[in-house]
């Protein structure tokens, strides 16, 4: 780990998610009658920058908005969970980042986001933010943003030895240098079939696919939802986690708050396998709306 001034900083997106529950996902040509519907801060880098921060962990962000009221409202949540935000870039020709989800009875979801103002952000600044907050023991990604984005913020870290985690949502195709750069891989089972072309049928299917997702050089997490996880580290054997029995209020949101717990807790110094089971419980409580 290096001496940083936080503990995790994450590059990534920010939307103003558009949460509708209704009584089913509709089908193709449906015009479903939904319940309710709300506004929920969000986007994968947002989310996860939150939960990390709610964890007591030194968090900052680095990401662009939208000079809009989208915008205002995704920083002042950055601001209430404590999470350091001199690095979200305020874009005056981009709109702020949503997303539309809709929930069902059984809290399952689908959503559709409009990326907005994360397309805007510019690599070398990404790159130059990172230095410029003093650096981080664990920088955390996902697949919200450009690629270019991910790649200079991820060499920046790699120089002053910080763990690089990837959360592959959504998953997209993998850039070699990138995937060189990575220490710690975060899938759940439909970006694992996408990246590596095989059907995961249950958890012995998905330790199968361990190595094909590069888990001789890095750590590899593959989550399950209610069946657990599997993971394994280089030059260990695969490791299975059961998912906890709780009673499930929605599962929308339980991916990122499983990714920023465990970032949290790799970089309070917890080894892999017992940072999967804190997120792991992380994700539970989270579910159950147990989680603040």
């Amino acid at each position: 780990m290096v001496e940083a001034k936080y503990d995790v900083a994450v590059c990534g997106s920010l939307h103003l998610d558009i949460l509708v529950d209704a009584p089913h996902l509709p089908r193709l040509d449906e015009t479903a009658v939904g319940s309710s519907w709300r506004q929920v801060c969000g986007g994968k880098g947002g989310n996860q920058a939150v939960r990390a921060a709610r964890l007591g962990v030194r968090v900052a962000m680095i990401g662009c908005v939208g000079a809009d009221p989208f915008g205002q409202q995704l920083c002042a949540h950055l601001d209430a969970a404590c999470v350091n935000r001199r690095g979200v870039v305020i874009d005056t020709a981009a709109g702020s980042g949503m997303s539309v989800a809709i929930v069902d009875k059984d809290g399952n979801d689908g959503a559709v986001i409009v990326s907005g103002a994360n397309l805007a952000i510019d690599p070398d600044v990404a790159a130059a933010i990172w230095d410029q907050l003093g650096g981080s023991r664990v920088l955390l990604l996902q697949n919200e943003v450009p690629v270019a984005v991910n790649l200079a913020a991820a060499r920046a870290a790699r120089r002053a030895g910080a763990v690089v985690v990837l959360n592959a949502a959504p998953a997209r195709d993998s850039d070699a240098e990138l995937d060189g750069l990575i220490d710690v891989l975060v899938v759940n089972r439909i970006e694992a079939e996408m990246l590596t072309g095989t059907t995961i049928r249950d958890r012995a299917s998905a330790k199968a696919i361990l190595p094909s997702l590069g888990s001789e050089r890095r750590t590899v997490i593959i989550t399950l939802g209610g069946s657990g996880l599997v993971m394994a580290m280089p030059g260990s054997d695969p490791v299975e986690i059961n998912a906890l029995p709780v009673a499930v209020i929605s599962t929308h949101g339980a991916g990122d708050c499983f990714v920023g717990a465990l970032a949290s807790r790799l970089a309070a110094g917890d080894t892999a396998i017992e940072a999967c089971h804190f997120a792991n419980r992380a994700a539970a409580d989270f579910v159950s709306m147990i989680a603040p």
